[in-house]
């Protein structure tokens, strides 16, 4: 499994996450991150240099220069196309203005405006986690997944559930329709390896080779006890399936099965 990229402290989400040309709104939408948003907001908008970018955000001048130009290209290809274009998903924390001393003016002024005397902020992080899902078990074969059950995590604990349908996105389409309901955890069973390299693309940690019930294991995974696979793979995810191939529903791609 590829190594998940660095999380990128942001500092913000921001208050406008669509924007949409007249007449494209049955398009897809071209998704940036808001990790990429903030390179942008930062080398752009408050004219920083790469390496200012780099210290605010935790992470290597290397790594701005790869998100800034990869944010330029989606940005250009909205504009060229006529594309909508969604801000959402990717690896990120937010420092809410509690890491100010190395988030610099903008997380200062937010701070003193949202303090409250004597109320000490928490800074916790919200999670949201997407499990493939069949009748309240994990779904075995990520790229067949029809639905997600989606859970959003505060200071450690699920305060909200739903299951989502996938609309008939397949393999490739999965990571984006993940990235566009803000996911940045996956609980699954089988997955190839094209699919995980375009999860570690959107930032999204992928927790493979699991099976059983999917709220069962979300509360492994909130408590440290989740036993996976970190090195799952299924060959037979990384073509189609033909007729001579063979089918999840036959035998599972969980943890055993596949390897």
């Amino acid at each position: 499994m590829p190594r998940p990229p660095r999380c990128r402290r942001i500092c913000g989400v921001p208050q406008v996450d669509t924007f949409c040309p007249n007449g494209c709104e049955n398009t897809e939408p071209i998704l940036l991150t808001l990790d990429e948003y903030e390179v942008i907001r930062l080398v752009d908008s408050e004219q920083q240099t790469h390496e200012q970018c780099a210290t605010q955000m935790d992470i290597s001048r290397s790594t701005v220069q790869e998100i800034y130009e990869s944010a330029r290209s989606k940005i250009a290809a909205c504009l060229v196309h006529g594309k909508p274009l969604h801000i959402t998903g990717g690896n990120y924390r937010i420092c809410g203005g509690q890491e100010a001393a190395h988030c610099g003016r903008c997380c200062r002024m937010q701070r003193a405006n949202t303090e409250k005397p004597n109320k000490k902020c928490k800074g916790d992080s919200i999670m949201k986690i997407a499990v493939t899902y069949e009748n309240g078990q994990i779904f075995q074969h990520f790229g067949h997944t029809e639905q997600f059950k989606l859970y959003e995590v505060a200071d450690g604990k699920i305060v909200h559930a739903e299951v989502v349908d996938t609309n008939g996105s397949g393999h490739g389409a999965l990571a984006g329709f993940l990235m566009q309901h803000g996911v940045d955890t996956l609980v699954c069973g089988g997955i190839g390896g094209g699919a995980q390299a375009a999860l570690a693309e959107a930032g999204i940690k992928l927790y493979g080779g699991v099976s059983g019930d999917a709220d069962a294991a979300v509360s492994a995974l909130l408590n440290g006890s989740l036993g996976y696979d970190p090195n799952v793979h299924c060959d037979h995810h990384d073509h189609e399936h033909g007729e001579a191939g063979h089918t999840c529903g036959n035998h599972g791609c969980g943890k055993h099965s596949c390897h």
